[in-house]
């Protein structure tokens, strides 16, 4: 066993596993990435470090500033985890709509929580914008730096990773990839290091349908699947990088993440449910003999105090 200086060599190297129960018989098979097993519980420790060594890198944030960052609790927890290791203060905006698991942990790692109220209860490109707008507000002071995790292509870097991983954990071909796009760093980093060998290679970037920007054109759309479906266009998102979009059903997610635990042993949050459904639907589609690689985003401990275990 190889000792380690602190908490940050645990993030990565996570294991990639063949769903065998919730897949049907002559469909492809589907191999998902267990994310949730990065420190936070997600995989946003990944893009996180990465914003934060690249501005260190380039000198923009220094010692004794104040990182600060938009967020709906998985890349605030993955920041606050970063910050609390590096000795910087943080300043996060996120909502009441988001899990209080993820509020919680943001704290308890010293994180300054500042909350923007949703007015519908839900998550929309409203209240996303209504947050950017106070982090912006705040990035304009001189001690602080700001993330800015949907414009920082540092986050693809994080997520390349990731593809590299994968890419050496799956020996045969990979006929498809798909995610759900938030910040699509995800998307982009993987998709970058699977297309370079892939050259057959299907990658369907999904979103929740009743939000369904991409591939509905629904604006202003209301969900309740943290951390992705923002409703507007996402500055990191190429679209050579991706063969199509679809929007999958929120009820649909919900009870595959429901089944997933109670079939498979995986315990994950409502992303993972989406992105398992989007799987099967190109499993189906690809037929038996093919592979098709998926994400779960984060771990079910987020998400207890809500309705999706309930």
């Amino acid at each position: 066993m190889k000792m380690h200086k602190n908490a940050l060599s645990g993030i990565g190297k996570t294991p990639l596993i063949k769903l065998s129960k919730v897949v049907p018989p002559n469909a492809a098979n589907i191999w998902l990435k267990l994310e949730y097993l990065n420190p936070t519980g997600s995989y946003k420790d990944r893009m996180a470090l990465a914003m934060i060594e690249g501005a260190e890198k380039r000198g923009d944030l220094k010692r004794g500033m104040t990182v600060v960052e938009y967020t709906g609790g998985s890349t605030g927890s993955a920041l606050a985890f970063i910050c609390a290791v590096k000795g910087y203060e943080f300043h996060v905006i996120s909502s009441d709509v988001f899990a209080n698991e993820k509020l919680k942990t943001m704290r308890i790692f010293g994180a300054n929580l500042e909350i923007i109220k949703s007015l519908s209860g839900k998550i929309n490109s409203e209240l996303i914008k209504k947050m950017i707008a106070r982090a912006n507000q705040l990035s304009k002071r001189d001690d602080y730096f700001f993330t800015d995790q949907l414009n920082n292509k540092d986050v693809i870097k994080g997520f390349e990773v990731m593809g590299n991983e994968i890419q050496d954990q799956i020996k045969d071909p990979i006929d498809g990839f798909c995610a759900s796009v938030g910040t699509a760093g995800a998307m982009m980093g993987v998709s970058n290091i699977l297309l370079e060998s892939q050259s057959e290679l299907k990658v369907v970037a999904l979103e929740p349908d009743t939000a369904a920007y991409y591939s509905k054109g629904i604006k202003n759309g209301k969900h309740n699947v943290e951390g992705v479906g923002l409703g507007f266009d996402l500055p990191l998102l190429i679209k050579n990088n991706f063969n199509e979009a679809r929007g999958i059903n929120e009820d649909e997610s919900r009870i595959m993440v429901r089944r997933l635990a109670k079939e498979e042993g995986i315990f994950a949050g409502t992303s993972t449910g989406l992105n398992v459904v989007g799987a099967l639907q190109l499993a189906n589609e690809m037929g038996p003999g093919k592979n098709i690689v998926t994400l779960a985003c984060d771990s079910g401990l987020k998400y207890l105090n809500g309705d999706l275990y309930s």
